[in-house]
């Protein structure tokens, strides 16, 4: 009989993820704020997927994208918080999408993002969310997502 897995750590290890060092600001702000029990982070974009949705890029690739935006956002908690667990819940995610002008399917790519943090959080990872669609992003990546996170205090 297997282990139970039940940190936040240990389904990201059975899940084969990898969290990876907070990526460095590219302009004058830092990646997170906390503010009371609420840790307000930065957008995080992707390194692997570029373009537009609807032409460059297919649905499933902004799926992995927006997956991949997520654990850069992880990787932010993780080295805040040290131990994953202190996350309480996971409040609100805000998914910028770099997509074609008649792009429908925002809200699919970002299901990415979200169940990736029901998978790695539990009921902790279910959360409110906005999915928009963006004429460009930065360095034309594909996804940029920012989180609000309720923290044990």
């Amino acid at each position: 009989m297997s282990p139970q897995v039940t940190s936040p750590e240990q389904k990201l290890q059975a899940l084969g993820i990898k969290l990876s060092d907070v990526r460095p600001a590219a302009g004058n702000y830092i990646s997170h704020r906390i503010v009371g029990n609420l840790i307000f982070t930065s957008g995080q974009g992707v390194d692997n997927y570029h373009g537009k949705l609807g032409k460059d890029l297919t649905l499933e690739d902004g799926y992995q994208a927006s997956r991949q935006s997520v654990i850069n956002l992880v990787s932010v908690l993780k080295a805040e918080l040290g131990e994953l667990d202190k996350v309480k819940k996971i409040v609100k995610i805000l998914g910028f999408v770099n997509s074609t002008e008649d792009f429908t399917g925002q809200p699919k790519v970002m299901n990415g993002a979200s169940d990736l943090l029901v998978e790695v959080f539990g009921e902790r990872g279910k959360h409110a969310r906005s999915a928009v669609g963006m004429a460009q992003l930065p360095n034309n990546t594909a996804v940029e997502i920012e989180m609000i996170v309720e923290i044990e205090e």
